[in-house]
């Protein structure tokens, strides 16, 4: 990207800052939270962040990345919304963070790891060779990639996205290009990859995988941030780039079907000549997704904010925000801060008013099987998703600028008018649900909840419209007001 301007130059300084900062577990968040402790670190990094919008909005680039077209440049406005249609109707998936660390499980020597616990190689200083060996009791027998995919399913979960090589650099699959790979370097010798690509064809998800192309702390020449401390690492990153990240990039994306998604992560030292360099297997895939952390300032299909929700959204921009389930994102024996079932619904609901969606990550033990309380908490999100879905799945953004003082708005719109799904986190103790701005006039108003779909009764003013409701709420959490508007939805600016 180049800038034409020092508010140009301004918006992709902060940007850079804001990834670096925003990142939990990575060398500059690292210094944040131990600095000003945890809390106080992660509202820094958010003030960061929140900069940077403003100022990427500024230059008409979120988070100072350019609009530009990662592909050939040949695809119009209309095939790029067929490529990305089943992505921004899927609104919800699976993130699954999986692999040697889960073993130490963030505990190195008898010491409880501070950060995220896929970072401990990283952050403990750990040698090449004492790292690998923690491979050869990595042997999850209870892993089941179909068990997987159908939480993932029941979920109400559209999509699977796979750590097929993690910043520790195994390959979670028969990799020929490196012995550090599953099936070489552990007992388990299985292709996980593999189960989960034929589990997710089985049962109707799409597939997609996370490769960390630059970063890798055991091959060598590979990007490390803050610099080596095994001279078993030293090499050159253009070699790492062509002997390992690229090759690994095409197995993956030759062997397993469809790949729908490429999750890239981290982009240290990777200028435009490196990202091009990568960029070249995506042909790989026709119509592949990728995220916005290839590098060279290419901007991919999607932004991914990483553990917040933008307060706005990302107007005129696809986005996905990935979070997990607890804090860290691999397994972590002392991380037991398990998001609520109304937590977790609230994000997916806010993220869907905002025109992005939600990947939510799980990070499997080292017998293979997600944590039974992040087992619960999924199948609690799918009795909501199964009764509520259709206020989900296929949506679009809110129609409203400011939000809802008493929840969320997600709309499906037709022809001859829109539907519009009022998401209510707080039930109204007076049983009038005020809508301001609203003009259009409803047709009908009723509770998904209700199979009879009873209308509710309505009523108009200059101020908008107010639906009355019953006392009790259908759903603890979050219950659903349909509301069904004639013609293009109007709303009226609110001060």
């Amino acid at each position: 990207m180049r800038m034409k301007n020092p508010v140009s130059l301004a918006a992709s300084s902060l940007a850079c800052l804001a990834r670096a900062v925003i990142r939990p577990g990575n060398l500059t968040g690292a210094v944040f939270e131990k600095r000003y402790g945890m809390e106080h670190g992660m509202r820094i990094r958010q003030t960061v962040l929140g900069l940077a919008v403003v100022f990427g909005y500024l230059t008409g680039s979120p988070c100072g990345y350019a609009q530009e077209d990662l592909g050939t440049g040949k695809e119009t406005p209309a095939q790029r919304d067929a490529r990305m249609q089943w992505w921004r109707e899927a609104k919800f998936g699976m993130f699954i963070h999986w692999n040697t660390s889960c073993v130490p499980g963030g505990v190195y020597h008898g010491k409880h790891n501070y950060f995220v616990g896929e970072w401990l190689m990283h952050d403990e200083k750990v040698s090449v060779a004492e790292y690998r060996s923690y491979a050869k009791q990595f042997n999850p027998v209870k892993f089941n990639a179909e068990q997987m995919v159908l939480l993932a399913k029941e979920a109400g979960m559209r999509y699977v996205v796979f750590t097929a090589k993690h910043h520790d650099g195994l390959a979670m699959y028969a990799s020929k290009v490196s012995p550090w790979n599953i099936v070489e370097a552990t007992p388990f010798k299985r292709d996980v990859v593999k189960e989960l690509a034929d589990a997710c064809q089985k049962h109707g998800l799409r597939f997609g995988l996370y490769y960390s192309h630059a970063m890798d702390w055991n091959n060598p020449g590979a990007a490390v941030p803050g610099g080596i401390w095994d001279k078993a690492q030293a090499g050159e990153m253009d070699e790492y780039l062509r002997k390992v990240s690229i090759p690994q990039l095409e197995e993956i994306l030759s062997r397993y079907g469809k790949i729908s998604v490429l999750w890239f992560d981290t982009s240290y030292d990777m200028d435009r000549r490196r990202a091009d360099m990568v960029r070249a297997v995506l042909k790989l895939q026709p119509g592949i997704i990728i995220n916005d952390r290839l590098g060279g300032d290419y901007p991919g299909d999607a932004a991914s904010p990483e553990g917040s929700i933008p307060a706005d959204g990302m107007p005129g921009r696809d986005f996905e925000t990935c979070m997990s389930i607890n804090d860290t994102w691999g397994f972590k024996i002392t991380d037991q801060n398990w998001k609520p079932r109304k937590v977790l619904l609230e994000q997916l609901v806010d993220l869907a008013s905002k025109g992005g969606n939600y990947l939510l990550n799980v990070g499997p033990n080292p017998e293979g099987e997600i944590p039974a309380p992040a087992v619960k908490r999924l199948k609690q999100v799918g009795e909501w998703t199964k009764l509520n879905g259709e206020a989900i799945f296929g949506t679009s953004a809110s129609p409203f600028k400011k939000q809802l003082p008493w929840g969320r708005c997600t709309k499906k719109v037709d022809a001859a008018g829109a539907t519009l799904f009022f998401h209510v986190f707080q039930w109204p103790t007076d049983g009038k649900l005020a809508v301001p701005g609203l003009k259009n006039q409803v047709e009908t108003a009723y509770l998904l909840a209700d199979p009879a779909k009873k209308p509710l009764q309505t009523a108009a003013d200059a101020a908008g419209a107010t639906i009355h409701l019953p006392a009790a709420a259908p759903d603890k959490d979050i219950s659903l007001v349909v509301v069904r508007v004639k013609g293009q939805v109007d709303i009226a600016d609110q001060p």
